[in-house]
């Protein structure tokens, strides 16, 4: 496992772009997508829908991904 962050293409609107992510993330990010029955492309463009102007992609995807796994942790406490 790396620490540090790697790029990624995404689609979002039909434009293409980059994230530059932990593996780590990536793989929760993948995860949540399959789970949900979604693409990446989908989950990301629901999440760069919801992010304000000053946060970047790639920290809104961070904090989508440590969003769910807090809600997950609650449902089990």
């Amino acid at each position: 496992m790396t620490g540090r962050p790697v790029k990624h293409s995404l689609t979002i609107r039909g434009h293409r772009t980059s994230v530059s992510l932990e593996t780590p993330f990536w793989d929760e990010f993948r995860r949540l997508a399959e789970a949900e029955g979604k693409t990446l492309n989908a989950l990301a463009t629901e999440i760069d829908a919801g992010r304000g102007v000053e946060a970047g992609l790639a920290s809104a995807i961070r904090v989508h991904v440590l969003e769910n796994l807090r809600a997950r942790l609650d449902k089990l406490s």
